[in-house]
């Protein structure tokens, strides 16, 4: 008798068991009859993202307010993102801290993980300079959606996105490229223009002063857990069976983005790239030199057996003409790296003269092949070009910058003026590592990360020739030849043809025009 407990607190125990059993029976079964009615209540919590897409379905009216870590993405871990802040704005010795801290930060809670990461990626980084936010990241976002959750945003009247991410991490993602309207995320603390790794305290409501905005609706959703009329809980293992957002379905095409890494850098991708570094970069100057110091009938086997991988791909010609027999033939090729014309005349195995605008120095001493400056001076360019074409083989890439995805940027027409042996070769290429092409960064060292790949590979077309314009008294007629050559280009490599030029390029990834210098700005 002691030791029993009294009947009114045994009572009540039982009452409160029997009340929460009774909570969690009516929060399934209302799982279950929203899968049959197709009608929600206010404030009810469903915890299937699949419920949302299949049964809520917002109307034109309504506003959605998502989460973008826990309905939005994927993937649960934000380390990648952090790794590539490291990496890409500021070096790989941060990058490489933020790898041996790895383990500590799976032994933090979510908030004091976050907040290490911050000041590891951020500290010390210049607040105006900092660019990976619009150049780098919104391509691994865009890779991280669901289809799922994208299609009940696409029906939504307006979205509104939250995060703990630091705002410039994900809002030009959300917003250029997902066309989300409202973007709320933490803000940096800055010091003297610098980043200090802090996060300024958010908000206390979200929402205050999104419904003073008259495009918000009176309905509003919310997905994974946000203060709405109506809530629904994000399924972490449902998560798993999310399809990928593919890239048709990008309400933005992605067509630039920049940074050296190739893959997505979680913990162990990024422990295996700093493992293959320093191997990377022997086997790289290996390359280098037998490129540059032995003929093209011993190089080439070597840089085979080296792990490059080179397909060539010849299209039936017609004959030469009269003016072949005066001139070299002008290879026209579309960009991929800054190893294109090199690689071309080892495919071919024959010399080749090549022009070009922002090579380094140091690649021009490196280059096994004849390597001319342009001036961007129409008329010095065409008389220098003219000039090589006299002499033999030329190689051109008339769209002036790389391009890493499937995109053919607008041809600059001074090619078709120069002659009528006129010769597309359409070059594509892959990598697993590392981009050897930059918008933001060191220019000689493009090369160098192209051949630290373990198998880069080139594939390239030579396709039918095609007449230029030079007997042609309408020089109106070099625009439709040059659309002409983008259009044989595009159809041989499965790219698509756009009208953009270097300039829009580099004002997208580097907010300048890539120009060299201030007097060859046109």
């Amino acid at each position: 008798m002691f030791f029993s407990k009294p009947p009114s607190v045994s009572k009540f125990v039982i009452l409160i068991s029997r009340l929460l059993r009774k909570y969690y029976r009516n929060q399934k079964g209302l799982q279950r009859s929203l899968s049959n009615a197709h009608s929600f209540n206010s404030r009810n919590e469903v915890e299937s993202p699949f419920s949302i897409s299949e049964r809520a379905e917002p109307s034109e009216n309504t506003t959605v307010v998502f989460n973008v870590e826990g309905s939005l993405l994927k993937s649960s871990s934000l380390f990648p993102y952090f790794m590539l802040v490291a990496f890409e704005a500021g070096s790989i010795i941060r990058a490489l801290v933020l790898l041996i801290l790895y383990p500590f930060l799976s032994l933090l809670s979510h908030e004091i993980s976050l907040k290490v990461m911050v000041m590891v990626s951020f500290f010390g980084i210049k607040k105006t300079g900092f660019r990976v936010g619009s150049s780098v990241l919104p391509k691994y976002f865009l890779e991280d959606v669901g289809d799922e959750v994208f299609e009940v945003l696409k029906r939504a009247k307006t979205k509104v996105a939250v995060t703990n991410l630091p705002q410039v991490m994900v809002e030009s993602f959300l917003r250029d490229y997902l066309e989300i309207e409202f973007v709320n995320g933490r803000e940096l603390k800055v010091v003297c223009g610098y980043y200090v790794g802090l996060m300024e305290d958010r908000s206390t409501n979200i929402l205050d002063d999104l419904f003073k905005d008259e495009n918000v609706s009176d309905k509003v959703i919310g997905l994974d857990s946000l203060n709405t009329s109506e809530v629904f809980m994000v399924n972490e293992a449902e998560k798993l069976k999310w399809k990928s957002l593919s890239k048709e379905k990008y309400p933005k095409p992605l067509i630039f983005h920049d940074g050296r890494l190739a893959f997505r850098p979680t913990a162990l991708a990024m422990l295996v790239m700093f493992l293959w570094f320093p191997l990377g970069s022997i086997l790289a100057i290996i390359r280098i030199i037998i490129a540059i110091s032995l003929p093209y009938s011993i190089s080439t086997p070597l840089l085979t057996f080296s792990g490059i991988k080179l397909k060539v791909f010849e299209h039936v010609q017609r004959s030469d003409n009269a003016q072949s027999k005066t001139k070299g033939s002008l290879y026209v090729c579309n960009h991929r790296t800054l190893l294109d014309p090199l690689i071309l005349s080892f495919g071919l195995v024959k010399p080749l003269a090549a022009v070009t605008y922002s090579l380094s120095r140091m690649s021009e001493i490196l280059s096994p092949i004849r390597t001319v400056r342009l001036t961007r001076n129409r008329d010095k360019d065409r008389e220098m070009m003219d000039k090589l074409l006299n002499q033999g083989d030329l190689v051109v890439c008339p769209e002036g910058t790389t391009c890493r995805e499937p995109y053919l940027l607008r041809l600059s027409p001074l090619f078709t003026e120069l002659t009528d042996d006129i010769v597309p070769v359409g070059v594509d290429t892959s990598v697993s590592m590392f981009h050897g092409t930059t918008a933001s960064g060191l220019k000689f060292l493009d090369p160098i990360f192209f051949l630290m790949n373990p198998t880069p590979s080139y594939t390239l077309q030579v396709l039918d020739k095609i007449c230029g314009v030079s007997s042609n008294d309408d020089k109106s007629s070099r625009f439709d030849v040059a659309n002409q050559v983008q259009s044989e280009l595009g159809k041989a490599l499965g790219f698509e043809c756009t009208m953009l030029t270097r300039k829009d390029k580099y004002m997208i990834l580097a907010g300048n025009e890539g120009v060299v210098s201030a007097g060859n700005k046109q």
